[in-house]
């Protein structure tokens, strides 16, 4: 059965594909999906040679409630928020603030004193490509972000003493491939930027990425207004299969050290608005960084080994840029760039094929192994109809 409903979308899709330039709506191609796999909310959008194509918003803001989602309703990015850290690291790499070799220890050596040497002289670039030693989160350091003070420091402190409480590790470049996929190398790296640009990464991002994008939609943990259900809630799937939604508060997003890890949200519209510029190379404008400088970003730096059944919103294989995976995707010419999200309640993913000026996002407010599929699948199913031979 799901073989023949399959097939019926990709007629949908190829459809969907003759009509492109007069803004498709996707809301049919999403919902047999979004019901067969039990997301309370799916989106998709498309963008070709800057112009959104295609879209569509469907299900509902909050699991066993009736509050349909917009094609303006925030959605949580996760670490699909990491190009954007590593852009703006660009963005002082051209002002002369820092080099893709400035190490931690050069930076926040005066901050954080006492660090393994080995530590002290991991670089901007393995922080950013997950090649500088540190690990996947472990239980030690997932302790740290979650420790008593997170809630009561402001978030540029709260990371230094999330680093400093790991300082005295020793990195562990793993034989072969050194990639290990590092939430804490993002947040070293973001407080990195904040010391040598003298402003917490928060305002960073907000100028830089949103106001220069104009991305109005866009902004940083849980996604909904206090006390309004105005946007896709995340949601929680506890062990026993209870499904909790998280408006707000704390228990919306991860800790607020984690940000340059992965906690922007903003509309599928505005989403798609980011992707247009990255596959645009940078050239269409505006200009946050130069041509050059984003296709340092985008490049391939390091192998990613193979992982089967990686954590939803984590890279299996490929090639890893800055913030970007690069990989071989189903249909494409050669590699093109790729990146998954997960705070835990959401889920979101970024295609971006720059031979063909053509980006693909899709995102739900669940956070299971069955949501990573659905939208994995959105994702295969668009490129094939929208890309151009």
């Amino acid at each position: 059965m799901r073989a023949i409903r399959y097939g019926l979308l990709a007629l949908m899709l190829v459809g969907a594909a003759s009509t492109a330039r007069a803004m498709d709506d996707l809301d049919t191609v999403l919902e047999p999906i979004r019901e067969e796999y039990g997301l309370p909310a799916l989106a998709a959008a498309v963008v070709e040679n800057g112009d959104i194509v295609a879209a569509g918003a469907v299900g509902t803001r909050v699991h066993g409630m009736d509050i349909p989602v917009e094609l303006d309703d925030r959605f949580h990015l996760g670490s699909d928020t990491k190009a954007m850290t590593a852009t703006i690291a660009g963005t002082m790499v051209e002002e002369g603030l820092i080099q893709w070799d400035s190490t931690v220890g050069e930076v926040l050596g005066e901050r954080i004193e006492g660090m393994s040497p080995e530590f002290a002289a991991i670089t901007l670039a393995q922080l950013l490509s997950h090649s500088s030693g540190i690990p996947t989160d472990t239980e030690e350091i997932v302790n740290l972000y979650f420790g008593p003070e997170a809630l009561d420091l402001p978030p540029t402190q709260d990371r230094l003493r999330v680093i400093d409480g790991w300082k005295t590790n020793v990195p562990k470049v793993p034989e072969g491939p050194p990639f290990q996929y590092a939430n804490l190398g993002y947040i070293t790296a973001g407080a990195m930027l904040e010391e040598v640009s003298g402003y917490p990464w928060e305002q960073l991002i907000t100028e830089r990425i949103f106001d220069a994008l104009e991305l109005e939609t866009a902004g940083l943990g849980g996604t909904a207004t206090d006390g309004r259900y105005d946007a896709a809630i995340g949601h929680e799937v506890l062990a026993d299969g209870t499904i909790v939604p998280r408006p707000w508060g704390a228990s919306a997003d991860a800790p607020s050290s984690l940000g340059p890890a992965g906690t922007a949200h903003m509309s599928i519209l505005d989403f798609a608005r980011w992707a247009a510029w990255n596959a645009g190379g940078g050239k269409r404008g505006p200009a946050i960084v130069s041509p050059e400088t984003l296709a340092e970003i985008q490049r391939a730096h390091v192998h990613t080994p193979h992982r089967e059944n990686p954590p939803p919103g984590t890279p299996g294989d490929g090639d890893y840029g800055f913030g970007w995976g690069v990989v071989d995707f189903p249909g494409s010419d050669g590699p093109i760039l790729v990146h998954n999200g997960s705070n835990g309640m959401n889920i979101a993913k970024i295609l971006v094929d720059r031979s063909k000026d053509l980006g693909i996002v899709v995102a739900t407010n669940f956070p299971t192994r069955d949501a990573d599929r659905a939208a994995g699948y959105i994702l295969e199913k668009l490129y094939s109809s929208y890309r151009v031979d």
